[in-house]
């Protein structure tokens, strides 16, 4: 596949990911707490403004940017508050996830606001969470709960 598909590709699915989490912030603003409202719109705010520019960027690369969906699966029921921040934090891990496939597919400046999406995605998730993983955005290489953080010899 040439470098300008597989980037084309990597940005439709960031897209992909930032219509979805869009949607499942809709969701979360729905079932969260008065306390983290604020947060919950704050990021909303940043998924829309990110998917704008993804959009912008396929048309860069000369494709039409792929649709959002009229409604997306949840991973999981969303029945109040604390279920409305266990989303947020997993809507931010594949937001991430996607993020870092674009970092590796993209060049230049594209690189660049992909690595940035990367890390405030990583940045969100580790404050819904209330921690960090050591790898955001590649779950392959996370470890595994319980599983020691370095090799054993």
């Amino acid at each position: 596949m040439s470098e300008k598909k597989s980037e084309l590709k990597a940005v439709q699915a960031a897209l992909a990911a930032e219509h979805a989490a869009v949607y499942g912030y809709g969701v979360v603003g729905g079932r969260i707490g008065d306390g983290r409202r604020a947060e919950a719109r704050t990021a909303y705010d940043a998924h829309r403004a990110r998917r704008d520019e993804l959009q912008r960027a396929v048309r860069d690369l000369g494709a039409e940017p792929d649709a959002a969906s009229a409604a997306y699966a949840l991973p999981f029921p969303v029945p109040d508050s604390a279920a409305a921040v266990r989303l947020a934090a997993d809507l931010e891990d594949r937001v991430a996830g996607v993020y870092s496939d674009l970092v590796r597919a993209a060049t230049g400046s594209r690189r660049a606001d992909a690595a940035a999406a990367l890390r405030e995605a990583a940045v969100r998730a580790a404050r819904w969470r209330g921690g960090s993983v050591a790898f955001p955005g590649l779950a392959e290489r996370a470890a595994k709960p319980g599983a020691p953080a370095s090799p054993q010899t």
